[in-house]
Parts: structure tokens; C-alpha cells; sequence
């Protein structure tokens, strides 16, 4: 492979602006557990469960096995909240939201981003609705100087307008050629409850071993906990993939159309280049692999990947000076409106009993 590129300024500019120019930035990046000492077996690592499936693993036609370990939604959800603090905080405009309970939350936190009920719920509803469907109009801009990440990361106005935006950005992390572990444990009440007439013995005869009683559930029993998830363990390694869609950036029309596309790109390179928090969860803690060298790499319309020396300093330097030529907008405190959150609320149930209506006048 050649030698990696230093991307300059004016060649970061090309990839927004040149129609007939490259059509992805990709990071394929090994990660390692910090388990991992090299020696032995893989370590353990535990993927997240989700609601009726437990982990979720692919097996592959010839049998390779493939979970995921962080979704392009769960990835999406630990880059946005970066922008929040220096020096990748000047970027963006800060908006927070004020709760009236001593507490405020940043729109930066919301999963829904500019589509989402906080926004709904507070003097940005109509702000957003206008963005919305300015974008609706082919004009990206008002989003961009509103809420930026949510050109970055997708959002969509299926309260709304309807408008959907793609993520220019995406991340995943998988773990390849898994093995499933279990595990069980045992609770133990460090005494007898029932010697002590908290409840009879008979109470403490049914209770036991059944997680959905009271006496299990407020621990006065002994309760079993078997055949749980108990992690996996990767022999294929853990890997992070990580596109930035320069197609998808250079569909974004605005009224100054160059200095649009170069802003959202330098969110974009910030967000891919910079080091990300690896506490997953308990039981998986990652960091890049030192001895594997992930390198970015340019593709183009033929498929021809050429290596890109893309460091977060650089990245941070491009988007800092793009940033400048957009102009970002002051940061912001807006309230909660628990009026306006009711009225979404109520406008969302009308919608959905009308629809209800609808299909069974269909279906009749």
C-alpha cells in the first residue's frame, strides 16, 4: 500500500465540494479488551442485551457467528455528546434545555436530535418546524445553523414535516467468530426471615427460587439466578468500522452551498477522529489495538482505496477553520414547556386514533 496521504486544508475542501470526487472516508480499527494480556485465551466481553433477543448474533452461511457489540445508533448516541465540552464545543451551538427542577439537559442528549420531544417541548418547536421545512425545500442551512449534528448523525421529523435526514456518519463495532458463554449465580439472605416471624414458612417455601415473588424480588429468600448471559468471547477480534458518506454530504444544498458541506464535514472528520470513551458497559472496556494499524482511507468512484494520514488534531484544525467561515450561533437556554409537551402529546394521540380509524375503514 502507498504511502498515507496528510490531507491539507484545500484537499479536505475537494472531498466536499468536487461532484466527481471520492465517495466515502473508512476506518476499519481492531479493538482490544483491556483484559487482553496478550497470552491465553480471549478474554470475555459482554455485548449489550436487548428486549426479547438477549445478545444479538448473527450466524453467518458458514457458520461464523457475528454480534454486535455497539450499534450505529449506540455509536451515534457516544459521539454527539463530545461536542459538549472544549475545544470541540465552539463547533456547535450549545442548547440547553432548563427543566425547572434545578436541572437542564443539552439538546446534544436528545436521541432524537432536532426530531426529538424535548425539542418539541420547549420555544424551539417552531424554530424546528421551520428547519424542517426549509430542508423539505432543498435549503439544509437553517438545520445546520440550529442543531449541525443532526446533518451529521441523521435525524428524522416523523412528527412533522416528515423529513428525513441520513447519517453523513456512521459507526458500528462487531465482535467475529463468537462464542456464547452462560453464567449463574445464587443470592443468600444473610438470615432467616422466617425464624424471626418477618413471614411463615410456608411464605418462605413458595418464594424461594421464584424471582417473581415479593419475598425474592425485596431479597429475603434465597433466589437462583441460572443460564444467564455470561458474555462471549471473540476468536475472529472486535472491530470498529467507521464511514463518513461523501455522497450523502455533498446532497446538502444551503444557500452557500461550499461553506455548508465544509462545516459538516469537519463536525463529521471530529467526530470519527476523535478517541472515544471505551467503557461500553460493564464487562467491556475497549481500546484501539496498538499493534494493529487502523489507517483511513479515501475511496473512490472506481473502488481504489488510498490511505489518508487523518489524525484528530488535523481534524480538529480543519473544523475549527470551517466552523469560522459558517459562523456558529451563540449558545442558548431555553425552558421546558410541560404545556407544550402535553399538547404534543395530545396532537400525537389524535393522530394516532385517526390513523386507527382510517385503516379499519380501509379494512371494512
Amino acid at each position: 500500500m502507498t504511502e498515507p496521504v496528510s490531507p491539507t486544508h484545500e484537499l479536505i475542501d475537494t472531498w466536499a465540494d468536487d461532484p466527481r470526487g471520492p465517495v466515502a472516508l473508512h476506518l476499519r480499527q481492531k479493538l482490544r479488551s483491556v483484559e487482553d494480556t496478550g497470552e491465553g485465551p480471549p478474554p470475555v466481553i459482554f455485548p449489550p442485551t436487548y428486549a426479547d433477543v438477549g445478545y444479538n448474533i448473527d450466524p453467518l452461511s458458514d457458520g461464523t457467528k457475528v454480534a454486535t457489540i455497539d450499534s450505529v445508533g449506540a455509536q451515534a448516541n457516544r459521539m454527539e455528546p463530545l461536542f459538549k465540552t472544549p475545544p470541540l464545543s465552539a463547533l456547535v451551538p450549545q442548547i440547553d434545555v432548563v427543566l425547572g427542577n434545578g436541572k437542564s439537559v443539552s439538546v446534544l442528549d436528545a436521541g432524537h436530535r432536532l426530531g426529538d420531544a424535548l425539542v418539541r417541548s420547549t420555544a424551539l418547536r417552531s424554530e424546528a418546524q421551520a428547519a424542517f421545512a426549509s430542508l423539505q425545500r432543498g435549503n439544509a442551512e437553517p438545520i445546520a445553523r440550529l442543531a449541525p449534528t443532526s446533518l451529521v448523525f441523521g435525524a428524522w421529523d416523523s412528527r412533522g414535516e416528515g423529513a428525513k435526514l441520513p447519517r453523513i456518519i456512521q459507526s458500528v463495532i462487531r465482535a467475529w467468530d463468537v462464542d456464547v458463554l452462560k453464567r449463574s449465580a445464587q443470592y443468600n439472605p444473610p438470615l432467616d426471615y422466617s425464624a424471626l416471624d418477618v413471614f411463615d414458612a410456608e411464605d418462605k417455601a413458595k418464594a424461594e427460587g421464584n424471582t417473581k415473588s415479593p419475598l425474592a424480588q425485596r431479597g429475603f429468600v434465597h433466589v437462583p439466578a441460572s443460564d444467564q448471559p455470561g458474555g462471549i468471547v471473540a476468536r475472529g477480534g472486535v472491530w470498529r468500522d467507521v464511514t463518513i458518506n461523501l455522497i450523502a454530504l455533498r446532497r446538502l444544498e444551503g444557500d452557500r452551498i461550499d461553506a455548508l458541506r465544509r462545516y459538516i464535514l469537519g463536525l463529521c472528520l471530529v467526530a470519527a477522529a476523535e478517541p472515544l470513551d471505551g467503557f461500553l458497559r460493564v464487562g467491556c472496556l475497549l481500546t484501539p489495538d496498538p499493534a494493529s494499524h487502523g489507517a483511513w482511507v479515501v475511496v473512490d468512484r472506481q473502488g481504489v482505496r488510498s490511505p489518508v494520514a487523518l489524525t484528530s488534531r488535523e481534524a480538529l484544525d480543519y473544523a475549527a477553520a470551517r466552523a469560522k467561515t459558517f459562523g456558529v450561533a451563540e449558545a442558548r437556554t431555553v425552558s421546558f414547556d410541560k404545556e407544550a409537551a402535553k399538547a404534543d402529546l395530545a396532537d400525537g394521540t389524535a393522530d394516532g386514533k385517526k390513523a386507527s380509524k382510517k385503516t379499519k375503514a380501509v379494512a371494512g
